[in-house]
């Protein structure tokens, strides 16, 4: 019987819950305010963490957070080092997480289809209204 709960995905969230933390209140480059770690995904050997991160503030260059993220990871590592419960610390690779942008993007085409469809429908009933009363 397979486990409900496998360990990668327990390290995932331990990995995500301390550098949430460690990045929030322990990391002092300024470069990485308004970070918040949005998932971690593991390697099946826990050899190596894909940690994946959005932005706050907009007006943040993307090449800033990474050149922030490569400087913190030694430091980063080391703190999960001394919180995680795993023989060996995986290296850290940091990705940015767009989905919250791509989520913004398709609200406002859905909501330009709306209205679209609104104005269509308005348009064709006053047309019908028109043909009828002749």
């Amino acid at each position: 019987m397979a486990r409900e709960f496998p360990r990668s995905r327990r390290v995932e969230e331990q990995i995500q819950r301390i550098l949430s933390d460690v990045v929030r209140a322990e990391v002092r480059d300024p470069r990485l305010d308004g970070v918040i770690v949005s998932t971690v995904k593991v390697s099946r050997d826990l050899s190596v963490a894909w940690i994946y991160y959005s932005i706050l503030d907009p007006a943040g260059s993307l090449e800033e957070m990474r050149a922030a993220f490569k400087s913190a990871s030694g430091f980063l590592r080391g703190r999960l080092a001394s919180e995680l419960s795993v023989r060996r610390v995986p290296e850290l690779r940091f990705e940015y997480d767009d989905t919250a942008q791509q989520g913004t993007a398709l609200e406002q085409l859905i909501d330009a289809a709306v209205s679209g469809d609104s104005t269509a429908s308005k348009a064709s009933d006053e047309n019908e209204n028109s043909n009828g009363n002749r």
